[in-house]
């Protein structure tokens, strides 16, 4: 109903003012990513986002996938839009140069992905799922298995799948039973069933790289004895070329609420005696290197959040601004008014419009402590490793959360016709309502931001990020009046965090029980809080760009309303939030079970 449009205006200016690209482009490792590269790569990935991916997100969604015994057929145009985005080298942005790869920055994939997710989520899982296996690889693969798998991974030709699921093993991965048996000549059998296998099977790709954890047969209970195994769809010729087909196959696929376009296999491996697996790094070691993909997948899904989140929020906006409905409230005329004149519409659009851009924000800056742990040495560069832990978590969570809500109020806009199929807004919150689960639950990203990464150092990381939001204070305080309502906000919400922060620590060493019953609100107040903190960075920029003599006014002027409007309407939320995270776990275990039906 209504085409999506790229944001590369507001994502070159997170870059420049969130990830500090300018900055980042000095070190050796991003020279090649200066401002003006960056500009003109993301202006042609959005553009070829919009033009090839973005026709096929309806009509797939519509049409579906057919399962046969000898595969899964996508959707009609998939393939070839596949096979442009392969042509174009778009699988390779983020990807090494050794092995083909255009070697950017992670920020720059992430504003890159954002366009892609937004144009065409289900189709996007594909070459997503793709960059995990190349980092997974890149890490922990031997110099032969790069030589073997990486390269036609990076041109895509060849896709990649995350193998963990079990039917028995979901969240719990320590319950994997799928078996791995050593061969005499270094191989191993992998044998199992995998559930929730995306792209596991589909026609778009010569051949699919598994990579499968699966425990050998001597190995410790839980955890630490899972191995990871490179499992190929085809067997490799000498000339590493895909050759006879291995022991695997997708017995079925799943019928789903949403991204009805992207196959959600179930796979079963070695039905005719084991499938042929390389094992990838050590023994037993296998969850170790699997969690270089799954942070990868980590905020790649929380992308998912603020691009189903803007798709959205454009399709309302350009509706409100020509669906009449009522008269403007104090305005003369008697004549129906666009619906956008009308103030809870308007708050509506606000709403959606700070989330947006607050959530870009964080993922460009959780993205970019990734880039400069890379490109720097030493302490300084454990330091940004350290904050990109902290702030996984968070930007996978809080990401998806939002992103729900901004789903859900762009339909709440359109009204009656937000509920319509035809009116696109619908399909956008149904692909978004997986986002909050996979890929690691949102309370298990609670869980694992309050039990595990408020601990980093001592919990000198997460004092170290409060340090830098209290840091701001003194820029807004000379911004002047305009900025006041955002000193004042953010302020107060820095201080209800830093409260908090130190409630949970100090009560979760003492009952973690207590700690982790408030840990999905308390993650709820570090994202609003941080968002708040970013949206403000970035209002600060926008006004030093005017008072340099800018003339893209209404953008910039448009940045300050909306980081005031998160602090006047979002920011005071967090606080009250806080005494549920307070409250602990007594409620919570004072009913029985059988006594929580009310029948």
């Amino acid at each position: 109903m209504y085409d999506y449009r790229a944001p590369i205006k507001d994502a070159l200016f997170a870059l420049r003012h969130i990830g500090e690209i300018e900055q980042l482009s000095k070190s050796t490792l991003y020279a090649q990513a200066d401002l003006d590269t960056v500009a003109s790569v993301l202006e042609e990935q959005g553009r070829f986002m919009q033009e090839v991916f973005g026709p096929l997100n309806a009509t797939g969604d519509r049409e579906g996938l057919v399962w046969s015994p000898e595969g899964v057929q996508t959707p009609a145009g998939f393939k070839e839009a596949y096979a442009k985005f392969v042509e174009a080298g778009w699988q390779g942005l983020n990807a090494e140069v050794d092995f083909g790869g255009a070697g950017f920055p992670e920020a720059v994939q992430a504003c890159a992905l954002e366009f892609e997710t937004a144009s065409n989520g289900a189709l996007t899982m594909c070459p997503g799922l793709t960059t995990g296996a190349i980092e997974c690889l890149q890490e922990w693969g031997t110099e032969e298995q790069k030589e073997l798998y990486l390269r036609k991974l990076v041109t895509g030709q060849w896709t990649g799948t995350m193998n963990l699921t079990e039917p028995q093993a979901g969240s719990d991965v320590g319950l994997c039973t799928t078996k791995a048996l050593p061969q005499e000549d270094g191989t191993y059998k992998i044998s199992g069933i995998k559930i929730y296998i995306s792209f596991g099977e589909h026609d778009m790709s010569e051949n699919i790289i598994h990579l499968v954890l699966a425990r050998l047969p001597d190995a410790p209970a839980g955890t630490r004895g899972i191995s990871l195994f490179i499992v190929p769809k085809f067997l490799l010729t000498p000339e590493g070329e895909p050759g006879e087909r291995n022991d695997l196959r997708c017995v079925s696929i799943e019928h789903k609420m949403g991204i009805h376009a992207s196959p959600t296999c179930v796979m079963s491996f070695g039905d005719e005696g084991g499938a042929t697996g390389y094992l990838v790094g050590e023994e037993n070691q296998g969850l170790r290197a699997m969690f270089t993909m799954m942070n990868s997948a980590r905020i790649a899904v929380g992308i998912q959040g603020v691009a189903l989140g803007d798709a959205a929020f454009q399709k309302a906006l350009a509706y409100s601004q020509e669906r009449k409905q009522g008269r403007k409230i104090g305005g003369e005329s008697k004549e129906a008014a666009m619906i956008i004149e009308h103030p809870d519409v308007r708050r509506m659009l606000l709403f959606m419009k700070s989330h947006i851009e607050a959530m870009r924000a964080l993922i460009v800056y959780n993205a970019a402590a990734i880039d400069f742990s890379r490109a720097l040495e030493g302490e300084e560069a454990e330091l940004f490793e350290d904050l990109a832990e902290l702030l996984t978590p968070v930007t996978k969570a809080w990401c998806t959360d939002v992103g729900m809500e901004v789903t859900s109020t762009a339909i709440q806009v359109f009204g009656g016709m937000g509920y319509i199929e035809e009116s696109g807004v619908a399909q956008h919150y149904r692909d978004m309502r997986i986002a909050p689960i996979y890929e690691g639950t949102n309370g298990i990203q609670a869980m694992d931001l309050v039990g595990r990464k408020l601990g980093l150092r001592m919990g000198a990381v997460v004092n170290g990020h409060l340090q830098n939001m209290r840091d701001t204070d003194a820029q807004l305080e000379a911004a002047g009046k305009e900025f006041e309502s955002m000193r004042a906000g953010l302020a107060e919400s820095v201080q209800s965090l830093a409260g908090v922060t130190e409630w949970i620590m100090t009560n979760g060493l003492a009952d973690p029980v207590q700690a982790l019953a408030g840990a999905t609100p308390y993650l709820r107040i570090f994202g609003t809080v941080t968002g708040g903190w970013l949206l403000t960075k970035q209002a600060l920029a926008a006004q030093a760009e005017l008072d340099a003599g800018s003339t893209d006014t209404e953008y910039l002027a448009a940045k300050i309303t909306t980081a005031r409007f998160f602090a006047e309407q979002i920011l005071p939320q967090a606080a009250g939030l806080v005494p549920s995270v307070q409250a602990g776990a007594s409620a919570l275990y004072e009913v029985d079970g059988s006594s929580l039906a009310s029948i």
